[in-house]
């Protein structure tokens, strides 16, 4: 069977720093980052991407559509 292996990708200008995706991450990948973006917000960024499974769960939770998960079979 093969592994998956996963990478997000935050748009940290359109992220509001809602911080539900950090719940939603089983992996503790996300984080939120101590800059903030234009608007002010702290923003999600990617912490453990090692530990990233490309579940999508962040994704799916996420109310503005900023994440962008990839998946690869290694």
């Amino acid at each position: 069977m093969a592994k998956v292996k996963g990478a997000i990708v935050v748009d940290t200008e359109r992220c509001k720093g809602c911080e539900v995706c950090i719940g939603a991450c089983p992996e503790s990948v996300i984080a939120m980052a101590k800059a903030v973006n234009g608007k002010g917000y702290h923003f999600a960024e990617p912490v453990n991407g090692d530990n990233c499974t490309g579940c999508t769960n962040c994704a799916v939770v996420c109310p503005d559509g900023v994440i962008t998960v990839y998946r690869v079979k290694i």
